[in-house]
């Protein structure tokens, strides 16, 4: 339960009342505390760790206001929660309304104000202009805060809502920006430059995050990095268009903030009753700002910590409100890069076996069964099983599904419930079921694609009753949900306007739909990999696509980064074949099992064509997975920073603290030879740990082995280990072992 404090005075040198709201979640280390001023909408003046006295932040407003200086206005920008011109920002635009196509410049005064135990809820009006917010600010348990405001028109006349961008004040000293960029099969990429007066956005305009999103926009102490240094980030809870940024004027410090991107006429509305208007996510009557999430942390690390346990107790709160128990998350073995679209029941029958003997608990049949799908270029949007490639009888897709259950996986199947070809059934009888920027223009194509129209409700009940009337006739434990086409040109030829808002609720209907109807189903967001990532999509699905690339040397840093908002249970990470489908470049096995070894794990192989002694060996690892997983589910993700830009130095520690395991690879070639030692992230000081390599890779940092370069023994790397303290691994660290550019080891570390 979040403490809430409140603090009152009056201003010095003013008649006007000051009001301090304390927030603090003491176990996440996290406070958050907002100035109020007068009728202003609130400051930001303290975001960090728990004050020991916070009424003493009652003085904030007098250490922090600035001093009114020459060649500006009154009043110095002081930016609040919502700056406005009124309240002499001049910076980017950040709440843009309009009435009869005209702008308007709103002041707010807030009118009511209420604290509880979740955080603050204010109303604001400007009653001239004849609008009004409701603006909500929530500590979450992690130590999360997050923000969004609903806007309401009070006259007559519609009212037009163009941008509504939140933000949260940083520390003047916060100046440097990292954020991420990425393209198909190589997501998340990180990039830094200084924050600079000016503004620095990352916009994305698809109708989905895409790959180039930043998952995080984090502006913190210059050199921070996963261990250390003061880091603040923001995050747009939206599976649309959003933007985040990060903004300094001459007059202010820096400032992070986040907003859905809307288009002209996409949100226009009437007059707002209160008590008799829908005021749901989903009301015309009023519109919903995304939830913009803020996170602090004494590195990255601690910010990562704080989304994952956000999303753990979202899921954690579906499953007790519907009565469904948590469980282990099942090692897939996903079909495509095994068959592609050459489907056929003798094959996929002998695969799931080869499966099941390699310990796979969840058989996904992937694109390719329905309609004339026998490429990319037509059928989708048929969704009725293909008589061509699963016809009726004992080869049928139910058959297969039927065989998959009786070896005691579950059964997955593939959907694009999103998208349709215009060579399919569907496009022929309903082409006004298309977004289209004109009645008789499509947008570009992309992979022969064009996007479903589900603001309409025909369409919507089309595409949901196939869904649902296939999960129970095939019995379907899990869907793969892909969208691979950019939302461009979205206009619904219903209502004539831009769509990509309603799209987006209504993505998140059908999804809330079809798990209500299904308990117990489970539904991965793929899109061409990670194009859609976000606490929205997050807060439904129950697993992400992390990269349609599975080559392990690419993964390192998509699934790391990835990592910062998404927990390890949540993020696809398969084993590959070698060479790898989306590289061509050839790898280890040891390299691809270790490198998806603390996420979802998966199998993206042709079994069929692999040596026994291969299929032994993954065997052999999935095994292991299965001792770690629960750790990997409830546990702290670590990553280290070491100035080796050839190694990565990864892990998960138990959520008591207990166990580890680390994961040391070397990328590339190191300037240091042999590679020097690496600092253990997230370990107790005081405790005394030992050390020793996991014994499924023990050969492999062994010299004189296939993956191991040393020609000597190194001390620790051994059945025994060694035990040492937490302070030592801190500090002068561990070195590892000699291995081959392009290898992982893997490595437990167990408290005394």
């Amino acid at each position: 339960m979040t403490k809430v404090l409140e603090f009152e005075n009056q201003a010095e040198h003013s008649d006007e009342r000051l009001r301090v709201v304390y927030l603090e979640q003491a176990e996440a280390r996290s406070a958050f505390a907002l100035a109020f001023v007068g009728d202003e909408l609130p400051r930001v003046v303290h975001w960090g760790r728990p004050v020991r006295n916070p009424e003493t932040l009652i003085n904030s407003v007098a250490a922090l206001k600035p001093q009114r200086v020459s060649g500006a206005l009154d009043e110095t920008a002081w930016p609040s929660i919502l700056p406005t011109q009124a309240e002499s920002w001049s910076g980017e635009t950040r709440f843009v309304v309009r009435r009869g196509g005209t702008e308007l410049f709103c002041k707010f005064v807030v009118t009511s104000l209420l604290c509880d135990e979740s955080g603050v809820t204010l109303t604001a009006r400007d009653d001239e202009q004849h609008v009004e917010i409701e603006w909500t600010c929530e500590m979450r348990e992690s130590g999360l805060i997050r923000q969004r405001a609903q806007v309401h028109n009070l006259a007559t006349g519609e009212l037009e809502v163009g941008k509504v961008e939140l933000g949260f004040a940083v520390p003047a000293d916060m100046t440097e920006i990292l954020t991420t960029t990425g393209h198909h099969l190589h997501e998340r990429s990180p990039q830094r430059q200084q924050l600079t007066i000016g503004r620095f956005q990352k916009a994305s305009m698809v109708g989905r995050p895409d790959f180039d999103a930043s998952l995080l926009l984090s502006v913190g102490r210059p050199g921070f990095g996963f261990t250390h240094g003061d880091v603040y980030s923001v995050h747009v809870g939206w599976s649309g268009n959003s933007l985040l940024a990060a903004e300094k004027l001459p007059y202010t410090s820096g400032q992070i903030s986040g907003a859905e991107v809307l288009f002209g006429g996409e949100i226009s509305l009437p007059l707002f009753v209160d008590g008799e208007s829908d005021v749901s996510e989903e009301s015309r009557d009023v519109y919903t700002t995304p939830w913009v999430y803020g996170a602090y942390g004494d590195g990255l690390n601690e910010v990562a910590d704080r989304f994952h346990a956000e999303l753990r107790n979202v899921h954690a709160q579906w499953r007790a409100e519907r009565g469904i128990s948590e469980k282990p998350r099942p090692v897939i073995l996903n079909t495509w890069e095994a068959v592609y679209f050459q489907h056929d029941y003798d094959t996929l029958t002998e695969l799931a076996d080869k499966a099941v003997r390699s310990g796979v608990e969840r058989f996904v049949v992937d694109d390719g069964w329905f309609g004339d799908r026998r490429d990319d270029t037509a059928g989708l949007g048929d969704w009725q099983i293909s008589p061509d490639v699963w016809p009726e009888g004992s080869k049928s897709l139910k058959a297969l599904a039927d065989y998959v259950h009786g070896t005691g996986m579950e059964f997955g199947l593939w959907f694009e419930p999103e998208m349709v070809n215009p060579n399919s059934q569907m496009f022929r009888e309903h082409p006004e079921w298309v977004l289209k920027p004109t009645p008789n223009r499509l947008p570009m194509q992309g992979r022969n694609q064009q996007v479903v129209d589900l603001t309409n409700p025909q369409a919507y009940d089309y595409v949901y009753g196939c869904m649902d009337s296939l999960i129970g006739e095939l019995g379907i434990d899990y869907i793969k949900w892909d969208h691979n086409k950019y939302v461009t040109e979205a206009v619904s030829p219903l209502s004539g306007r831009p769509a990509i808002h309603e799209q987006t609720l209504a993505v998140y209907r059908i999804f809330r739909d079809l798990k209500n109807a299904h308990p117990g189903l489970e539904i991965e967001s793929c899109s061409s990999g990670g194009g859609r990532v976000d606490m929205g999509i997050l807060s439904l699905a129950d697993r992400i696509w992390a990269s349609d690339c599975v080559d392990p040397v690419e993964r390192a840093d998509i699934q790391r980064y990835t990592s910062l908002l998404v927990p390890p249970e949540m993020i696809g990470e398969h084993v590959g074949a070698s060479p790898a489908h989306s590289t061509h470049r050839a790898t280890s096995q040891e390299l691809r099992m270790a490198m998806a070894f603390f996420g979802h794990l998966g199998i993206e192989w042709n079994l069929l064509k692999e040596p026994q002694k291969d299929l032994d060996e993954l065997g052999v690892w999935v095994k292991a997975y299965k001792e770690h997983r629960d750790d990997f589910a409830h546990g702290v993700v670590v990553h280290g920073d070491d100035e080796d830009p050839a190694v990565r130095v990864d892990g998960v520690i138990s959520a008591d603290g207990a166990r580890a395991v680390y994961r040391f690879t070397q990328l590339t070639t190191s300037q240091t030879y042999p590679a020097a030692p690496v600092r253990l992230a997230g370990l107790d000081p005081d405790a005394t740990y030992h050390i020793a390599p996991l014994a499924l890779n023990l050969e492999s940092g062994e010299p004189f082995t296939e993956i191991g370069n040393g020609q000597s023994a190194l001390g620790w790397w051994n059945a025994d280990g060694i035990d040492m303290s937490g302070e030592a691994l801190a500090t002068y660290s561990l070195r590892p072992p000699s291995i081959h550019p392009a290898n992982a080891v893997l490595f437990s570390v167990t408290r005394i």
